[in-house]
């Protein structure tokens, strides 16, 4: 079972993808800031992690450009899922190292064939 680390301040947000990820059989871990992001996935290793942009403490690029600092993260996968659309923001999130990026609002069943698609290319 893939364990998925999502990290968004936002309550309802990470419910529902909790809610989405563990209904196809992932084992979903929450946190609500980037602070927590970044301790988080350095103490469970993740298989895939979710990231919202505008988090307290360190933004969800801030996160992935230090875990892709880390060896240990350095091919994990990392979603970030965000209200922020503009071309520039998709061009930085993938220049940070973000492998796929969503854009809020979003479908859950899209966001789950993301997440499929994403790990699959990962395995």
């Amino acid at each position: 079972m893939t364990q998925v680390l999502v990290a968004d301040d936002d309550p309802d947000i990470l419910e529902l993808v909790r809610y989405k990820l563990n209904q196809a059989g992932y084992e979903v871990t929450t946190v609500g800031n980037g602070k927590d992001a970044l301790e988080k996935a350095k103490s469970i290793n993740p298989g895939l992690i979710i990231l919202d942009v505008m988090m307290p403490f360190h933004s969800g690029i801030d996160v992935t450009i230090e875990l892709r600092s880390d060896p240990q993260f350095k091919s994990t996968p990392i979603i970030l899922l965000t209200a922020k659309s503009l071309e520039q923001d998709t061009e930085r999130g993938f220049s940070a190292g973000a492998t796929d990026y969503i854009t809020k609002p979003f479908s859950p069943r899209e966001l789950l064939s993301r997440v499929q698609a994403v790990i699959g290319r990962s395995v």
